[in-house]
């Protein structure tokens, strides 16, 4: 049994108890928006149920469309292990799947289109029109003065990806704009699964969750294929022919990593040392470790990478991560690997 578009009716969610107990069925709901409509539910059945976050497709999801199997992303994964770096034959054909990857990103209705086509002919028309569609959902669901704030911040998120620094200015959303009265408004984006926030850390220490600064953060979209359908129209086209988006280069494959992170399970965090030039992309952790990952939009010195790894102030950091558009190697305990391997991260560090 199938309850669809449950965002109508959330309190279906009640039922769900009954059901359970009852036994003689399998009831799956499903919906858009519904982490903004849970509070609306006098009872959630809570210990009779199971929420799954569907979010858009990941890289892994992405080859699977393409025709590749299990077995390919296995081997990707043994590379990584066993620190030995993709043939060059290997490497270009990763680079191009992933390379359309970026441009498409995982909302499946974009995927479809490309793969139904096996080109990218009317995919960027499709992904125009999920961001119209987002844009129609603030309008549905959002009330009053918030509309007008949330679309102002999501409208913003691109341009302020362009700084150097990135860290979402609420400032710079509209005059006289305070943090007060914008948050929520952020975090309704994140409810909503639209953007990805990425806390600033006080310090670069375990616990992640129980150190970070509520009041300094980065603001990704969910899927980095909107983030450049939301550019102007020629972005996909250079993206696609040259690999080049300029001066937002560095902000698309920050947005990727982000996104790939987050469909990991892992939560964001950064780290900006204050009146220094030392910073953090993300961090993330293993059983005993915390990790700094670095985002190179060439295959430059990691240099705040070098200095969390090999200073005895941040004793939790014993070696770091870079991705880059390099092939995978590893000096002076940070291990490099090319963007593609992003997702496997996580699988990556229970490995270690």
């Amino acid at each position: 049994m199938v309850f669809d578009e449950m965002q109508a009716l959330p309190d279906i969610a009640t039922t769900l108890k009954f059901f359970k107990i009852d036994g003689r069925f399998d009831v799956i709901c499903s919906g858009s928006l519904l982490g903004l409509h849970y509070h609306e539910i006098e009872s959630n059945s809570v210990g009779y149920k199971t929420d799954v976050t569907m979010q858009s497709m990941d890289f892994e999801e992405f080859l699977w469309a393409k025709g590749y199997d299990t077995s390919f992303v296995d081997d990707m994964l043994v590379h990584m292990v066993d620190g030995r770096p993709f043939s060059a034959l290997e490497h270009r054909l990763l680079l191009r799947l992933f390379l359309d990857y970026c441009v498409l990103g995982g909302m499946p209705a974009v995927v479809r289109t490309y793969i139904e086509r096996d080109t990218f002919e009317g995919t960027l028309a499709v992904q125009r029109q999920l961001l119209l569609d987002y844009e129609e959902d603030i309008r549905e669901v959002a009330s009053g003065l918030d509309q007008g704030r949330i679309l102002h911040v999501f409208r913003q998120i691109p341009a302020q990806l362009a700084k150097e620094n990135k860290k979402f200015q609420i400032s710079k959303v509209a005059k006289g704009a305070r943090f007060k009265d914008y948050f929520g408004c952020i975090e309704w984006l994140a409810d909503a699964g639209i953007v990805n926030i990425c806390h600033a850390l006080q310090t670069p220490e375990l616990p992640l969750r129980g150190n970070y600064d509520a009041a300094r953060y980065k603001l990704y979209y969910g899927d980095t294929g909107l983030l450049v359908a939301s550019l102007d129209e020629e972005a996909q086209e250079d993206l696609r022919a040259n690999g080049n988006l300029g001066v937002y280069k560095g902000a698309l494959y920050e947005n990727l990593v982000g996104e790939a992170l987050v469909k990991s399970g892992y939560d964001l965090f950064y780290y900006k040392k204050e009146n220094s030039t030392l910073e953090e992309d993300f961090f993330v952790r293993d059983r005993t470790s915390l990790v700094p990952v670095e985002v190179k939009a060439t295959n430059n010195h990691a240099k705040s990478l070098a200095t969390l790894v090999k200073s005895k102030r941040y004793e939790d950091i014993r070696y770091g991560i870079k991705l880059a558009n390099a092939n995978i190697g590893e000096a002076d305990s940070i291990y490099t690997f090319p963007y593609y391997c992003a997702f496997l991260l996580r699988r990556y560090l229970k490995t270690r």
